[in-house]
């Protein structure tokens, strides 16, 4: 990759930035069961080596606070540079909110083809939504077929949902600018039909 990516480990290891340490050992212990090189039918070296090494920040009261330290200027800076749009009142907002997802999910994919997922605490905090709202468009959006549930417990769009994104135009923050939004679209042909909150 020519592109260092950003290492989350609470998203690695799929724990809120507040569990506590009896929570990220319970959390540890169940995902190195699953992905250990040991285990014939979910073993799998990559994911198990991701997980310790949150786990062993993580678990480390001084690495854990040097992390927190710089994690909630960067993950805000990552996220925020995705979407920063904001809902309103009304049944007329379920589309604008699964668009928002899916928007947020294929700039992710077109970032990280081969490792995309955005976990569902980072959805919240980068949308602005509470759990609840997201958790119906979430639902409504797998059983369409255009997110999926990927190994680390977060989502990415799938090739239904990216087609169903690049028909419907996107949603951006003021500060997301796009070099070339036609090269986006299905048709370049077609008048563009990206939308740009703000």
């Amino acid at each position: 990759m020519n592109q260092e990516r950003y290492v989350d480990y609470y998203e690695d290891l799929q724990v809120n930035p507040n569990a506590d340490l009896e929570t990220i050992e319970r959390v540890y212990r169940l995902l190195a069961k699953r992905y250990h090189p040991d285990n014939s039918v979910t073993g799998n070296s990559d994911k198990f080596n991701i997980i310790t090494s949150a786990y062993r920040v993580l678990s480390n009261a001084e690495k854990r606070a040097a992390f927190d330290a710089k994690h909630e200027d960067t993950r805000k800076h990552k996220l925020k540079a995705l979407s920063t749009v904001s809902p309103s009142e009304g049944l007329e907002n379920d589309q604008h909110i699964r668009d928002a997802i899916l928007s947020i999910l294929y700039i992710d994919r077109r970032e990280n083809p081969s490792d995309s997922g955005v976990g569902s605490w980072n959805l919240e905090k980068l949308l602005e939504w509470p759990e609840k709202i997201l958790e119906f468009h979430i639902w409504y959006l797998k059983e369409k077929g255009w997110i999926q549930r990927v190994d680390t417990g977060g989502f990415a769009i799938t090739a239904s949902g990216v087609d169903k994104v690049e028909e419907n135009g996107f949603i951006f923050g003021k500060e997301r600018l796009l070099t070339d939004q036609r090269e986006l679209s299905k048709n370049p042909n077609e008048p563009d039909k990206t939308k740009v909150q703000g």
